[in-house]
């Protein structure tokens, strides 16, 4: 057990925000059932530290699952775990839990020297049928499932398939050598890293992070909680920011900095589902009334007081250009360009990062500069993301 000191010191150095398997983009559907069966899972931490826990995850599960092993170790490619490196997890002493439908779990600490930016294999065995199995979708490193108790199989055994999503895994923290602060981002698709190359960590705040341990800042822990297709105020694929925010943001081990990248699907999605409009059939998918620029305003200060009622210092990107994609149409151009001017110059935030600028086509700055996006007029490429990271000013977390 860590004393009061050292508690205060752990801070989240990874994370990926719960959604439900209904939620996504249904990249589970048709996967084998989720039992008897060992899930390996990569991530890539941000800071580093001298202890690390892992937060599991069954908060949309509709029944118990049990973790019947679990380990974790630092990744070699290919789905292989570093000799002597592996570590075996335990949850209040034990080595076997079951996990509460609705809640999540953290393992005990393990003593295991991490770097920044280090790789790890976090591999845990499903004794049990999973029901319902609380994911984040989609996954840009690979992971395995692996029949029967592989937990401490060394490298990637040849009856390993690759798993679709990010399943039953939300955060990895650490016990961070010095003082040290974590980073929030909360956004969509363009904070999950959508459209860049998997496996090789170029989203926007993957790219930030790498920055900041280059800089050597304490506050060069990153958590990002982007969802792909999330919206600001209304539920739609993932919870809404404003529903998801005291979770995924505000308890944050460390939280220091939150940086809101979100309200471009409000605004796109709002006015393209309208009668007529280019996403009118995806109005099951996107539930909500319309919503305006008062709107989208409004709930940007509901987070602005929240994050500083926590003592923490909040930034907002200025959402950019999407003209060419399906979300597109004049009026949500039109309200983009209104919530831009705001975000800009209300003065409501500590610092802005001006995406927009960083991203907009000189010739045509309703859309993406062709070098920049992957090729639908909405996400990044690697070379957009890199952009957008080296655009942000580090001493804004110093």
């Amino acid at each position: 057990m860590t004393d009061k000191h050292d508690a205060r010191e752990w801070v989240r150095s990874w994370g990926a925000s719960p959604q439900p398997p209904d939620g996504g983009l249904g990249s589970l559907d048709g996967h084998p059932p989720l039992a008897d069966v060992t899930l390996r899972q990569v991530v890539r931490i941000s800071g580093g530290g001298h202890q690390v826990r892992v937060r599991f995850t069954n908060e949309y599960g509709t029944a118990p699952f049990t973790i019947g092993a679990a380990r974790v170790g630092l990744a070699e490619p290919g789905g292989g775990v570093r000799p002597g490196s592996a570590r075996v997890l335990t949850f209040s002493g034990a080595p076997r839990v079951a996990v509460p439908a609705g809640a999540p779990i953290l393992s005990d600490p393990v003593d295991l020297p991490l770097p920044a930016l280090a790789r790890l294999s976090i591999s845990l065995y499903l004794p049990e049928r999973v029901e319902t199995c609380t994911c984040h979708d989609p996954a840009l490193d690979t992971g395995w499932t692996i029949p029967g108790n592989a937990v401490a199989a060394p490298a990637l055994p040849d009856n390993a398939a690759v798993l679709p999503v990010r399943a039953l895994i939300s955060a990895v923290e650490v016990l961070a050598d010095a003082p040290a602060r974590a980073v929030v981002v909360l956004g969509d698709s363009r904070t999950d890293g959508a459209g860049s190359t998997p496996d090789t960590a170029r989203s926007w705040p993957e790219l930030l992070a790498a920055r900041l341990a280059e800089r050597g800042t304490p506050a060069g822990y990153v958590s990002n909680q982007g969802i792909s297709g999330n919206r600001l105020l209304n539920d739609g694929i993932g919870p809404a920011a404003l529903a998801r925010f005291d979770r995924d943001v505000l308890a944050t081990p460390g939280l220091g900095h939150v940086v809101l990248s979100v309200g471009g699907n409000d605004l796109g999605v709002s006015f393209a589902a309208r009668d007529g409009g280019p996403l009118a059939g995806f109005l099951e998918m996107f539930p909500g009334a319309p919503v305006t620029v008062d709107d989208v305003i409004a709930g940007f200060r509901q987070l602005i007081a929240r994050s500083r009622d926590r003592g923490a210092r909040v930034y907002a990107t200025t959402i950019a250009p999407f003209e060419g994609a399906d979300i597109h149409t004049p009026e949500g151009e039109t309200a983009r360009q209104a919530v831009n001017a705001w975000i800009r110059t209300g003065g409501a935030f500590d610092a802005v990062l001006d995406f927009d600028a960083v991203w907009r086509d000189p010739a045509h700055p309703t859309r993406i500069r062709e070098d920049y996006h992957s090729g639908d007029h909405l996400h990044g490429n690697d070379a957009g993301y890199q952009a957008l990271a080296d655009s942000v000013d580090l001493s804004l977390f110093d």
